[in-house]
C-alpha cells in the first residue's frame, strides 16, 4: 500500500539481524532515498515531501540506527546495507526503483546496484565517499584510521570533530551550510537521534565506507543508469573529487547538483527539482 500525498505511512521490514524502520509518502514510481553518516530517515524529510506528489518516496532507517533495532551486535559488512535496501524495495513494489543516495548512502547504492541491479532503475550517487579512487588515497586511509584509534581512545566527540574537519577540507562547513536554511522541528529530532548513532557509525561504518572499492566493470555492464553528482559549492573536498573520479572510472558525465555535500546550502525547493528533472530523464 502506498499513501497519499502528504501523508507518512510507518512500517517495520525484518531483514537477517536487524528490523527496519521504513517511511513510504506520495504515490508514483518509487524513489528509494539512502542517507550516509550517522543519519537517518529524518534526513529526507524535507525532500520527500517536496517530491511526494510525484513519487512514493521511501527513506529509512539503517540497520543499527535510531528506530532500526539490531537483534545482535553489529557487523562491519557493507554488503548487509545493500541487502537491506533490497529487501526495502521488494516490499514497496515490483517495478525497479529510482535511489538516491547521498554520502554513504551513495555508496550503499553502488553496491545495491552491483549486486541487485534489476531492482533500480536509476542511481543517483550523489557524492559517494570512495576515497580509494583518489590519488590521495593513502593519506584518507591514515586519515580514517585515526578517527577509529581516537574514537577507540578518546571517545565519539572528540573522534567526530576530527571527521568533521577532514571531510570539509577543501570546502565549506556543513555547519555553516546547514544554518542557511532554519532548522524544522523534524530535523532537530533527527540531530537528537543522530548523536545516539554516533558509535555504530564510527565503530562499524566509517572504515568499511571509507576503504570501499566499487566494482567498476561490472557497474559500466549493469541495466541501470547511473549519475554521478556532485555538489555545485563543495569545492575540492574529497567526496567530490570522489564522484568526479567515478564518473571517470564508469565513462559517463559529472552531474552537478544545487549546494553542497547533502545539498547543504542550496533552496530545497531547487534542490528537489533538480533531482527530480535528472530522474525524469531516465
Amino acid at each position: 500500500m502506498t499513501t497519499a500525498s502528504g501523508q507518512i505511512e510507518t512500517r517495520s521490514v525484518k531483514v537477517p539481524g536487524a528490523t527496519l524502520y521504513v517511511e513510504v509518502r506520495g504515490t508514483g514510481p518509487v524513489l528509494l532515498c539512502i542517507s550516509g553518516g550517522p543519519t537517518d530517515a529524518g534526513m529526507f524529510t524535507d525532500l520527500a515531501g517536496r517530491l511526494a506528489d510525484r513519487y512514493t518516496v521511501v527513506t529509512y532507517d539503517q540497520r543499527g540506527h535510531s528506530r532500526s533495532a539490531l537483534d545482535g551486535d553489529p557487523e562491519d559488512i557493507l554488503a548487509l546495507h545493500a541487502d537491506d535496501a533490497a529487501a526495502i524495495l521488494a516490499t514497496v513494489g515490483a517495478e525497479p526503483a529510482h535511489v538516491y543516495g547521498n554520502s554513504g548512502g551513495a555508496t550503499i547504492g553502488l553496491e545495491l546496484v552491483t549486486r541487485r541491479p534489476e531492482l533500480v532503475r536509476t542511481l543517483v550517487a550523489h557524492e559517494a565517499p570512495l576515497m580509494q579512487l583518489l590519488p590521495d588515497a593513502q593519506r584518507w586511509r591514515a586519515t580514517f584510521d585515526d578517527i577509529y584509534e581516537t574514537y577507540r581512545a578518546e571517545g565519539a566527540f572528540p573522534a567526530m570533530a576530527k571527521f568533521g574537519a577532514a571531510v570539509e577540507e577543501g570546502g565549506p562547513k556543513y555547519s555553516e551550510e546547514m544554518q542557511q536554511t532554519p532548522p524544522t522541528p523534524e530535523a532537530q529530532e533527527m540531530m537528537g537521534r543522530m548523536v545516539g548513532n554516533f558509535d555504530l557509525f564510527l565503530a562499524h561504518e566509517i572504515r568499511p565506507i571509507s576503504g570501499y572499492v566499487p566494482d567498476v566493470d561490472a557497474l559500466r555492464n549493469v541495466p541501470t543508469r547511473i549519475v554521478s553528482a556532485v555538489g555545485e559549492t563543495s569545492g575540492e573536498q574529497a567526496a567530490r573529487r570522489a564522484a568526479v573520479a567515478l564518473a571517470e572510472r564508469l565513462g559517463i558525465h559529472v552531474t552537478s547538483l544545487p549546494g553542497g555535500h547533502g545539498g547543504w546550502g542550496s533552496d530545497p525547493q531547487e534542490f528537489a527539482e533538480r533531482l527530480h528533472e535528472l530522474l525524469r530523464t531516465a
